[in-house]
């Protein structure tokens, strides 16, 4: 079974990733450790995150376990790296450089210690639209501006990073603009995704409901099989 969930920052796409890998034992794919890596790898090396050719040129000598390495950096989600992963994310010859290692893992998924799985739930921008269009289930999950960088906000509250609510709210509302206009790739919902607003929802509400729509999809394809 293939799943992607796409959508905005912090509308909880990660929350019900994990989940779903876990209910249905399928590997977890975090698309945004690619591009955040990349970004922070960049601004860690003092690179113009602006420059298409240096981003280019750094993404082409990263490798998936590099970049999950740098998933464990202290500014990876930070507005720092947030920013830098939606600017490096644009350039046209990134999203080349680094498309292909996003769709091969699903001919072969693994699981974090090599072993093979079943499946993968994909978590990104564009998973359902260009990495992953032949998925089994599609989703785009959002939620209001404000919302979002509320949970954004109270994450790096958590973790001891300083900053305010309103330049956490500004930045989100500038990166919803640059990945929903960007030539390569917008961000916006595959035509046969299920929206999911998680504004007014909690994780295990949201979970709860996309469970059922899965089950549901999984009876009726089942059922079409057998018809056959």
């Amino acid at each position: 079974m293939i799943i992607t969930i796409d959508g905005p920052a912090a509308a909880g796409k990660g929350t019900l990733a994990a989940a779903l890998a876990k209910r249905y034992r399928l590997s977890s794919f975090f698309t945004r450790p690619v591009s955040a890596g990349l970004g922070l790898e960049m601004v860690l090396e003092g690179l113009d995150v602006q420059n298409e050719e240096q981003a280019a040129q750094t993404a082409s000598k990263l490798t998936f376990v590099k970049m999950m390495e740098l998933s464990g950096h202290r500014d990876f989600r930070s507005d720092v790296g947030s920013r830098a992963a939606s600017i490096v994310s644009a350039h046209p010859k990134v999203r080349g450089a680094l498309l292909k290692m996003q769709q091969d893992f699903a001919l072969n998924p693994t699981f974090a210690d090599g072993s093979p799985a079943e499946g993968v739930v994909y978590d990104g921008r564009d998973t359902g639209t260009v990495v992953c269009p032949q998925a089994d289930v599609k989703l785009f999950v959002t939620a209001c501006p404000e919302v979002r960088a509320r949970r954004r906000y109270d994450e790096f509250v958590q973790k001891g990073i300083e900053t305010e609510y309103e330049k956490v709210l500004a930045d989100m509302i500038a990166r919803d603009k640059r990945d929903s206009e960007r030539a390569a790739a917008p961000l916006k919902p595959a035509e046969d995704a299920v929206i999911f607003d998680t504004s007014e929802m909690n994780a295990a509400e949201v979970a709860a409901k996309v469970t059922a729509l899965i089950e549901e999809k999984s009876q009726k394809s089942d059922f079409e099989r057998q018809k056959k």
